[in-house]
Order: C-alpha cells, then sequence, then structure tokens
C-alpha cells in the first residue's frame, strides 16, 4: 500500500502467479500515475498478459523488440479478440514502456512504431430501442427490486457509466439553480454533475426510503453494489423482458441507448457529449446507433431551407 492506494492485489490478483519484485516495482510506479482504481486495474490486467507472452516465449520485456509486440498483436487477433480489446491491450503496454523510458529503464519504447487495430466508427455494445427500453423498465417494475428499478432509471435517463453510478453515495444527491443533481465524478477523476429527472428521483427516493447517508446502492449487508451484480440485474430483467440478445445486454447498453434517444429526439450532439462525458464528439457519434438512419439526413433539412 502506497499513499492510501492499494496496489499489490491489483499487479498480482490472488491466484496468479506472483512476478518478479523489480517488475512489481515498476508496474506500480507506472499505475500510481492513475487516480482512478478501475483504470489501474485494467491497465494492469493488460500488462500482465503481456508479461505472460514474454515469459511462454521466453521474450525478456526489458530488451523486447518491436517485432515481439507485433507477435503478440497477432496472437491476439488470432484468439479472436475485438479490435478495441486488441488496441486497448497495446495501449496499456505501450503506456508502460513510455513510462520506462521516462525513468530511464529502456532508451526506446518497443511499441513506438506498432500498428494498432483500425477501430470502427460505431460501438459494438448493444443498444436498446425505445421500445425496448420501455419494456426493460416495465420488467424491473414487474419482477425486479426497488434497487432495480432506481438503478435502472437512473442509467436510462441519465447515460451515466455503471462505475459513474455505483460510485456515488446518497450525500452527492444535491440542488443546483433550481435542479435536482447527482454531483459525479467522470473518468480521469473529472467532477461533473447530471441532471435528476422526475422519474430517477421518485424511483431513487422509494428506494433510498428515507436513507441519507451511505453508498447510493447498497447489497443486502449493506455494502457497496458491484459492477457484476449490477450486470446480472441487467441481463435477468433483459430475460423477463423477452427482448432480442437479451445475453448481450449490458448496463453499457442503456449507455448507449441514452446517447441513441436524445440524437433521435433532436438534443445536439454537443449538448449530448457534455451530458455523458465524452472528451471527444468522435466518440459520441459512435454510440449513436440512429446516426446512419435516413430520417436526420441533411437532405430533407437543405430543401425545407430552399424552400422556406
Amino acid at each position: 500500500m502506497l499513499s492510501g492506494v492499494q496496489l499489490p492485489e491489483v499487479i498480482t490478483p490472488p491466484g496468479a502467479p506472483a512476478l518478479p519484485d523489480d517488475i512489481v516495482a515498476l508496474v506500480g510506479g507506472w499505475l500510481l500515475g492513475y487516480r482512478s482504481a478501475e483504470t489501474r486495474r485494467a491497465y494492469a490486467t493488460d500488462l500482465r498478459r503481456w508479461l505472460e507472452f514474454c515469459r511462454d516465449h521466453g521474450i525478456d520485456w526489458r530488451s523486447a523488440r518491436r517485432a515481439h509486440v507485433d507477435a503478440w498483436a497477432r496472437t491476439l487477433e488470432a484468439a479472436n479478440l475485438s479490435a478495441r480489446t486488441v488496441a486497448r491491450r497495446l495501449a496499456s503496454v505501450s503506456s508502460w514502456y513510455g513510462y520506462l523510458v521516462a525513468e530511464g529503464v529502456r532508451p526506446e519504447s518497443p511499441t513506438e512504431h506498432v500498428r494498432r487495430p483500425h477501430i470502427p466508427d460505431h460501438g459494438e455494445t448493444p443498444g436498446l430501442t425505445r421500445d425496448e427500453l420501455r419494456r426493460l423498465l416495465d420488467a424491473a417494475r414487474s419482477h425486479g427490486s426497488v434497487r432495480s428499478v432506481a438503478l435502472l432509471t437512473l442509467l436510462a435517463t441519465t447515460g451515466l457509466r455503471i462505475t459513474e453510478a455505483l460510485s456515488r453515495d446518497v450525500e452527492h444527491i444535491a440542488h443546483d439553480s433550481g435542479h435536482r443533481i447527482l454531483r459525479i465524478e467522470r473518468k480521469g477523476s473529472r467532477g461533473g454533475r447530471t441532471v435528476l429527472t422526475a422519474p430517477a428521483l421518485r424511483a431513487l427516493d422509494i428506494y433510498l426510503a428515507g436513507r441519507t447517508t451511505g453508498p447510493l446502492f447498497i447489497t443486502s449487508t449493506g455494502r457497496r453494489m458491484g459492477q457484476p451484480e449490477a450486470w446480472r440485474t441487467v441481463r435477468r430483467l433483459s430475460r423477463r423482458a423477452e427482448l432480442d440478445g437479451a445475453g448481450e445486454i449490458s448496463t453499457h447498453s442503456l449507455r448507449v441507448a441514452f446517447i441513441t434517444g436524445a440524437r433521435q429526439a433532436g438534443v445536439p450532439l454537443e449538448d449530448v457529449q457534455d451530458a455523458v462525458g465524452h472528451s471527444d464528439p468522435r466518440m459520441t457519434r459512435r454510440y449513436d446507433r440512429a446516426r446512419h438512419g435516413l430520417d436526420r439526413h441533411a437532405a430533407y433539412a437543405v430543401t425545407g431551407w430552399l424552400d422556406g
């Protein structure tokens, strides 16, 4: 543990082979550069995959070359991992070697000129139509708990990431300029807020039942609700709602539905981008499942303008 940040269980999870002390120190120093615990955990996992590849193929990570990283990338692709997953793992390893170069451990990074997979301009997470989203919320009200209703309504009406929703405490519900809001922490530990509309407030009030402190979403034992439980809740209720592809629907699907629905409702792209906390509007566009539909084609607007 260093500066209040627990790293050992992230670098070497329970059941995983122990890493040499010299690597642990370098990985720990690198991870301390990231404030988000989720980011540290994801990057550490990706790096372990690379170090395992090096070990299995007799490659010394200290002297690894671009050809070795290219070989790893081809191995990941051969395992049918998505382009996005391969690109993320390469980015994680690239970040670590960048740290090693900055610290003088290596003169250069073997990832510097590695070609990363092309990421399609549309997301891979299944979205939900307006009817499907309504059916999912109905299933929560009919077959779920008050917690399920509160969580799904919050996600559906705000587009929050599941990490943003589950990290909140009851005390983060507040007022701002006449609006009821939830104070949130975006990726990169950026502060933010989201508006709580009447359905979300009503569902939260019923769920909280007067509770004024502690984690916003809790388990039966009073501990903070975790992502796996939230994902299982969405999957179970998706099946109850008899949604197509229910086994692939996740908490992130509600975020996709929020973005698509906002754009279909005529919300400007920059306002949707701000609402969901994207730093790049291209990311927001990737989540908009209706953006290639013809109903919003610019030709209709220009024709109306010409008829003026």
